[in-house]
């Protein structure tokens, strides 16, 4: 599931205001919690939850303003000033926290459920976080940021499948010597969490912990940037020394360097494989089927592509007559559409990859319209919804039947 993070501005989960707190709107509102257990889950959840309050109601009384454009004193934590705000607005601060807290306590027992049925939950994890966080105000020693809170450079990829002129994210780079200095007790808390909340967690944008894309901020696009090493060894040691093995899933797609998969391969990490990449002609594309390794996460398509429905319809003839050919599908059977949609779901259900990750837009045979995200780009992103009465009542036999019949029936670990 995409990242459940309280987004900022244009819905995007992969910019949110906290790398811990999640969204209260995505969780049943009403709900009756036992508040005497609040005191010590926020003892417990101090070390994020205190500055992420404070982040949010100080927002709030500045109009939604971005933290660098706070009154000073605010923006650089005075002290003073910080703990008069805690005493005038004790009540706002406590209602933040309260609904972090009815928020954990319904997925302990969300997951509690889905763990007596067998089912596993498995969440994604942006690797930078928002400028405008209550992680990069209260940590600016951990972000590489001049004196007034601004990024020097910022993160993003190079031009490539999606984008002529790169994505420049804008999220700060991390500051690696500060973070190495205490053994990088943020990211250790972090990935703490997320483990907390799911039993397999995505890194998204894997190849980061190898080496990042580092653009001048004052940059407009992601064209002028430069490969910068990133500590992920170090970062995936210290966690792993804390935590023993390291339920996670590297998104490794994009520019892969060697060291990049060797990253992934010395800490035993999955990696992923997207089908709509495989139709090419080159024979080592490791998305084509017979590429795809058991240590791979395999998906008809990601958030970030076009539905499978729409990315077929959108292809020149001679691809989609390869497509075809590619998939099994001869000319003669006049496949529509939709069938070969259920041949690309087939495909990766009947493949090598331990894991097999099916969009509902794709199981639904749903087009562009239903598209989750086009990266590059800043509207219409991110607003699909489903209701319970789009989903046909043969969709759970439906796809039990393919489950079995692709040996797909028994509990996943793509470890």
């Amino acid at each position: 599931m995409l990242p459940l993070g309280q987004p900022l501005t244009g819905l995007s989960p992969y910019q949110c205001a906290s790398a811990f707190a999640v969204n209260p709107a995505l969780f049943p509102a009403g709900r009756r919690v036992d508040m005497r257990r609040f005191s010590p889950w926020h003892r417990s959840q101090s070390h994020w939850l205190d500055d992420y309050a404070r982040f949010s109601v100080i927002k709030a009384l500045n109009n939604g303003a971005q933290w660098t454009d706070w009154p000073i004193a605010l923006r650089d934590r005075d002290p003073a000033t910080l703990a008069a705000f805690d005493r005038e607005h004790g009540d706002a601060l406590r209602d933040v926290m309260h609904a972090q807290f009815r928020a954990a306590v319904f997925w302990r027992e969300l997951r509690m459920e889905a763990a007596q049925r067998g089912v596993k939950l498995f969440g994604d994890m942006p690797i930078f976080v928002a400028h405008d966080s209550a992680d990069v105000w209260a940590k600016r020693d951990l972000f590489l940021l001049d004196a007034a809170g601004q990024p020097t450079v910022v993160a993003g990829v190079p031009p490539d499948y999606f984008s002529e002129t790169g994505q420049r994210w804008g999220n700060p780079h991390y500051n690696w010597a500060a973070m190495q200095a205490d053994s990088f007790a943020w990211w250790r808390a972090r990935l703490a969490a997320h483990f907390d909340w799911f039993d397999w967690v995505r890194i998204d944008h894997f190849r980061g912990l190898a080496a990042a894309w580092t653009v001048p901020a004052n940059e407009p696009t992601a064209i002028h940037g430069q490969w910068v090493p990133s500590p992920g060894a170090d970062l995936l040691r210290a966690v792993a020394d804390e935590m023993g093995d390291l339920p996670l899933v590297a998104e490794d797609l994009g520019v892969i360097t060697p060291d990049v998969t060797a990253l992934r391969h010395q800490f035993g990490l999955p990696g992923m494989a997207v089908l709509q990449f495989a139709f090419d002609a080159h024979a080592d594309n490791p998305h084509k089927p017979e590429n795809v390794m058991p240590d791979t996460v395999y998906y008809t398509g990601t958030h970030d592509n076009d539905t499978a429905l729409g990315w077929l319809r959108a292809l020149p003839d001679a691809v989609r007559q390869h497509v075809r050919w590619q998939l099994g599908v001869g000319e003669a059977d006049a496949a529509s559409d939709e069938q070969l949609v259920d041949a690309m779901i087939r495909t990766v259900l009947h493949s090598r990859a331990a894991l097999a990750v099916l969009p509902l837009q794709d199981v639904l045979h749903l087009g562009t319209e239903a598209r989750m995200n086009t990266p590059g780009t800043d509207n219409g992103n991110w607003s699909w919804r489903f209701s319970w009465a789009d989903l046909p009542e043969n969709l759970a036999p439906r796809l039990l039947q393919q489950f079995q019949q692709s040996d797909r029936c028994g509990p996943p670990d793509p470890s």
